[in-house]
């Protein structure tokens, strides 16, 4: 019997992209709801998904969010999240470290004028603000693992275990430049532990190979990058993430089969793309 590990919010990247042309995959922003043993939310990423999640957790008084990177499409969901308007809601938000600005202080900027109204001051739930460890940590029953990956700006990947699975959240990120993968050492391959014998990986696969010709160092993965780097980790399944904003739905089925013309001979489950809606399993 599969096991649910996560669900899935949000799968679009860089810009939501609601629309007729859509619909099956869903055009909300980067957000997946961890499943916990004790019921306490975590989640992953805060972009446009995380406000129906919000609506889902009224009865919530402790939530844990889980920031990969601060770049608007993974937080602009946030100041819209309902729990944070609940007096009687503890919201801890994790994110990586910076050498010059405080997580606060940085998640502040969205929460001022002239780009809102309300001061994160003035929110009225108790919020509190964490730099991720740089050592694996025990959160609400899950061993989690973070590490910095290849994308601009102060950017980490998270690996969750819990109950003999482990989830991959990788959603921006590319893992090499200028060489191929399969030339380089393990260590050298960004991200790699923590993908490493995952049973699922959600990963960046944002272009195609033709698109990634003209954007390489954009920090995003073309879908033969992502299917290389998953059949290196020698994941079990391998869910492609991240959906270009002008990518339509016929075009997602179209990245998924050329990555399943990829994986042949890999052995495992072939890859399939995120849709809103969806249930991680293993």
């Amino acid at each position: 019997m599969a096991t649910r590990l996560a669900s899935v919010w949000g799968c679009r990247g860089s810009l939501p992209s609601p629309g007729e042309d859509t619909v099956r995959y869903g055009g909300n922003t980067s957000c997946v709801q961890v499943q916990t043993g004790d019921g306490v939310p975590v989640i992953l990423d805060a972009g446009t998904g995380i406000k129906r999640l919000g609506a889902e957790l009224a009865s919530a008084e402790r939530i844990h969010v889980l920031l990969t990177h601060l770049h608007l499409d993974h937080v602009e969901g946030l100041r819209f999240f309902e729990p944070l308007w609940r007096p009687t809601t503890e919201v801890h938000l994790w994110g990586p470290p910076s050498p010059v600005y405080t997580l606060r202080d940085r998640i502040a900027r969205a929460f001022s004028p002239p780009l809102f109204p309300v001061d994160l001051g003035d929110i009225p739930a108790t919020v509190v603000f964490h730099d991720v460890p740089e050592d694996t940590w025990e959160l609400e029953g899950i061993r989690i693992q973070a590490d910095h990956v290849s994308h601009p700006g102060s950017t980490v990947g998270y690996r969750l275990e819990q109950d003999g699975h482990t989830l991959a959240f990788i959603p921006d990120h590319e893992p090499v430049l200028g060489v191929a993968l399969e030339s380089l050492a393990a260590e050298w391959i960004s991200g790699h532990a923590l993908a490493a014998g995952a049973d699922v990986l959600v990963h960046d696969c944002q272009f195609t190979e033709s698109e990634y010709a003209d954007r390489m160092g954009w920090g995003h993965s073309s879908v033969a990058d992502a299917v290389s780097f998953a059949r290196r980790a020698e994941v079990g399944q391998l869910v492609l993430f991240h959906h270009d904003p002008d990518r339509s739905d016929e075009g997602v089925d179209r990245l998924v089969e050329r990555a399943g013309e990829l994986w042949d001979g890999a052995g495992g489950a072939a890859p399939i793309a995120a849709f809103e809606g969806m249930s991680l399993e293993a």
